[in-house]
């Protein structure tokens, strides 16, 4: 692995590069949760100071249709390298990158011309020490919403994650720009992940 890269920020993205489900939770509580496949595949961007995910989700009744592309850029905070953070970037266009969670060839050749930057939607991650491994939870850097516009649409989420090596717990949901309630999402409290398949052999080690 790069030695740049802190033992942290590795342990990071070795917890989050996989396929996960929720089914236990999706058929404990199916009015909330619906049963979904996510996936995280490393990608070949920012290597030089970051490990950087491709995530896109689906439900398992429709594997075929995937939604909601976009980036995980994990990194060391420019003026505090102790300090962990995940930038947030999405695609100009999502039909390029459709599917990629199950067909990574289509992630071989993405460049960074392809996304952009969400500027108001990177968190801090703090680390706490367990007594195997560690855990790691998103926190806002600032008080300004994460706003984004695609298609000439302008949209509000707020995002987190909460992830140990047994468990990844979401906290994504799409916000109403007018009332400030929560619309979609993780509305009753996170969804809850257990890891099908590792891919972080797939984490550039060079």
């Amino acid at each position: 692995m790069r030695n740049n890269l802190s033992p942290q920020l590795i342990a990071l993205g070795t917890y989050l590069a996989g396929e996960f489900d929720n089914q236990q939770q999706a058929l404990a509580e199916p009015a909330w949760y619906v049963h979904l496949r996510l996936w995280k595949r490393p990608v070949s961007l920012f290597t030089e100071d970051s490990i950087t995910l491709f995530a896109e989700q689906a439900s398992v009744i429709n594997l075929d249709q995937p939604y909601r592309p976009r980036i995980f850029r994990l990194r060391q905070n420019e003026t505090n390298s102790q300090q962990l953070q995940v930038d947030y970037y999405m695609f100009k266009d999502i039909s390029a990158v459709k599917g990629g969670g199950r067909n990574p060839d289509l992630l071989q050749q993405i460049t960074t011309e392809q996304i952009e930057f969400l500027p108001n939607c990177s968190l801090y991650i703090r680390v706490e020490q367990l007594a195997t491994g560690s855990c790691f939870e998103t926190f806002s850097i600032h008080d300004r919403p994460c706003t984004f516009t695609y298609k000439n649409n302008t949209y509000q989420v707020s995002l987190g994650f909460k992830v140990t090596e047994k468990e990844l717990q979401t906290y994504d949901k799409g916000i109403d720009r007018q009332t400030g309630q929560a619309i979609w999402g993780a509305l009753m409290g996170p969804y809850r992940f257990t890891k099908l398949q590792d891919f972080s052999g797939e984490i550039d080690k060079n």
